[in-house]
């Protein structure tokens, strides 16, 4: 096998900050890697450093880097061979759910009614609706029974029920024209299939959602950072890194962009949508939190759909089910124009043959009541918004934890480049983080951390105060870990 070398000069920014007073050197070491190796910013079955090289550049013992080798050979994120060196591996049985950082499940459960569990993923819990929905699928389901249950492109229901919203939001859109999905990952993941060839350019917001750019990078793309952090969407510099780079596609998040929480509006993406089709750029949109609006109801109206600024087969739309109502249900949607909806079928006819009926049913019943769903998801998340923004700078010195417009989180800066140590310590008393770096290409954002609010208020405080002693111990402060509070 033809392996990627990650040399020593490569490694040595990413593992920055891994000593730890608490822990034997080699130990920590080998935690940072295996961290690396469980966020992609390692790939698996790349080679490693030679154990000297890797400690000229660390400043440490040959004993010690060995010994971090050793400890992730034994825990199986590694493998090694007789003059063929040490590469990355994972265990055989995959990532341990329970220690992943993000974002592999295994119970459904957040579990953080006491402060542990799941403070990676941004999904909220299922809204009463969602029950009454699932009831009334089931109570039309006896009519598709007699069939095969097989319908790739989605119920003509749902389609016409996606496709009514955009028409709604001012972006006139047939049922011919949706494709049902699994979730809004799914649906990237085909059009990347039908629009990308291996080696292509793929402009991307700078930070960006991790899923999609592992969806880039598993479809042969190459993603192309543009800041957007501190001032927005800057037009010319999007223009002018796709003039450069010769991107074919284009992956933005204007509507509450996840991590950032921030909202394109409309003269921006007027401009941005002319500027990408004169390159000949598809812009993919993904539009998973574009419901979740936090501003109140004195707020102006929110923009159209950047679909509707652009030529009609130069933007593709991705939506989801699973933040407006519940990710359990597993519903998304690609909304393009319909001669690539209906190669989009046909790719997706290879895979699974089409989503659950009964997910499909409920969903159209959900999107029959969207307005009563929001309005109280809406306020509910404002309510933890704030709640969480105001114990993170009261329990964790130094931070910074802007309100966003909407969206699920909070995209936190550190006042120290530490958010992969501090993720990896936050293990011990039970929370799981996702550090900053996963939402950036090549190790970008350490100063930075995601964290959702999309828990109760109570469940949310509780984590962070599991998190404040941590946290003051990595900087340097006298509290430790009580030892009740490990995970085993």
């Amino acid at each position: 096998m033809s392996r990627r070398r990650v040399t020593a000069r490569e490694l040595a920014p990413l593992v920055a900050g891994w000593k730890d007073d608490r822990t034997a050197g080699y130990a920590a070491l080998a935690e940072r890697l295996r961290l690396l190796v469980l966020d992609g910013r390692v790939p698996v079955h790349a080679l490693l450093p030679s154990e000297r090289e890797l400690a000229d550049a660390l400043g440490v013992s040959r004993t010690t880097t060995a010994a971090a080798y050793r400890a992730l050979r034994d825990a199986g994120f590694a493998d090694a061979g007789q003059g063929a060196g040490t590469w990355t591996a994972l265990p055989g049985a995959g990532p341990d759910p329970a220690t992943a950082p993000f974002p592999v499940h295994s119970t459904g459960r957040a579990g953080l009614e006491d402060g542990r569990g799941d403070l990676a993923s941004a999904a909220p819990e299922a809204p009463p609706q969602v029950p009454a929905a699932y009831a009334a699928a089931l109570a039309e389901l006896p009519r598709y029974l007699p069939g095969h249950g097989y319908v790739t492109a989605g119920l003509p229901a749902l389609r016409e029920a996606v496709a009514s919203r955009f028409s709604g939001r001012g972006a006139p859109t047939s049922a011919e024209e949706v494709l049902v999905t699994s979730g809004a990952v799914h649906g990237l993941r085909l059009v990347l299939g039908a629009v990308l060839s291996p080696g292509d350019r793929v402009l991307v917001e700078s930070p960006s959602y991790p899923l999609a750019l592992d969806a880039i990078r598993a479809a042969g793309g190459r993603a192309v950072p543009v800041p957007i952090e501190d001032a927005g969407w800057d037009v010319g510099a999007f223009a002018n890194a796709a003039h450069a780079t010769g991107a074919r596609v284009a992956y933005l998040m204007p509507d509450f962009h996840n991590p950032t929480g921030r909202l394109m509006d409309g003269s921006t993406r007027h401009a941005l949508a002319g500027a990408l089709a004169a390159t000949g750029c598809t812009v993919v949109v993904d539009e998973t939190t574009v419901d979740l609006d936090l501003r109140g109801p004195a707020a102006p109206a929110a923009p159209p759909p950047f679909a509707s600024f652009g030529p009609r087969g130069a933007v593709v739309t991705l939506g989801s089910a699973s933040k407006t109502f519940w990710g359990g249900l597993r519903i998304g949607w690609v909304r393009a124009d319909a001669a690539l909806v209906r190669r989009l079928t046909l790719r997706r006819a290879m895979e699974d043959l089409g989503s659950p009926l009964v997910e499909q049913l409920a969903t159209v019943h959900l999107l029959a009541d969207v307005e009563g769903v929001l309005t109280a998801r809406r306020a509910a998340l404002a309510t933890r918004a704030a709640a969480l923004a105001s114990v993170v700078v009261t329990e964790l010195p130094g931070w910074s934890a802007p309100i966003p417009p909407g969206g699920l989180f909070l995209w936190c800066r550190l006042p120290t480049a530490s958010s992969s140590a501090f993720a990896a310590a936050a293990r011990s008393v039970g929370v799981v983080l996702t550090p900053g770096p996963r939402f950036g290409v090549d190790g970008a954002f350490e100063s930075r951390l995601r964290l959702p609010f999309s828990r109760p208020v109570p469940e949310l405080e509780a984590a962070v105060a599991r998190l404040a002693p941590v946290w003051r111990g990595l900087t340097g402060g006298l509290a430790e870990p009580d030892d009740d509070l490990l995970v085993v």
